[in-house]
């Protein structure tokens, strides 16, 4: 059970990390182009949750989970600052917008769990459980690329290494999950594997059909 909890670090450290080489394009291009904000800032509150989760006055012997989950979180919001200072007014404002409630959100949950549960078990049952739902979202985030890949038949503005670990990271913690039976991390990750796998195989069905060379954005509605 320990390698598969070393493992599921391993590659939650690089899921974390697979959004460098989207980075340097967006860098290089001076322009976030047609890349998604979401999937960035809704890690950054999944991230805090997990974070508090693994709190020892929250749940007991899940320290690993504070400490991947606070390198992602720092690491996140870098992703979302770099987004941020490369696009334009319209995708500022809703960034900050989400930024502002993620924030009163989190403040809000924190405040209640520490002043109103004073049960560990409750604590750890009630900040799950809301985990389990921000998990599912960071999943399933990557779904307004996915409507894109199938419009514009381009897999271009889809990093295929972040799909590849969204799905290696979800089968990898389901595993976990299940030889220890924890609910908790089994439902999310369960989903986030099969999120995955449908951006896997959307890679593979249209690979073919991108344009690899055209630097335009294509003309298409913006979420």
């Amino acid at each position: 059970m320990q390698c598969f909890l070393f493992a599921g670090n391993v590659i939650s450290f690089c899921l974390f990390m697979s959004p460098v080489p989207t980075f340097i394009k967006i860098w290089k291009a001076k322009s976030v182009q047609d890349f998604k904000s979401d999937p960035y800032v809704v890690t950054i509150l999944n991230c805090a949750m997990w974070s508090f989760y693994g709190m020892p006055f929250v749940s007991k012997y899940n320290i690993l989970v504070l400490t991947i989950n606070g390198f992602g979180f720092f690491l996140e919001i870098f992703y979302t600052f770099i987004f941020f200072i490369y696009s334009n007014g319209s995708k500022r404002k809703k960034i900050l917008l989400a930024l502002l409630a993620e924030v009163v959100f989190f403040v809000l949950v924190v405040f209640i769990v520490m002043y109103f549960i004073n049960s560990m078990k409750d604590r750890g049952f009630v900040v799950g459980s809301i985990c389990i739902v921000f998990n599912i979202l960071m999943y399933f985030s990557p779904l307004t690329v996915m409507r894109q890949v199938i419009r514009t038949k381009s897999v271009k503005y889809m990093p295929f290494l972040l799909s590849l670990a969204n799905f290696l990271n979800g089968v990898v913690w389901t595993t976990y999950a299940l030889l220890k039976w924890d609910p908790f991390v089994v439902i999310p990750n369960s989903l986030g594997a099969l999120s995955g796998l449908v951006q896997l195989i959307l890679y593979a069905v249209y690979y073919r059909t991108t344009n690899w060379n055209d630097d335009a954005p294509p003309s298409i509605n913006m979420v």
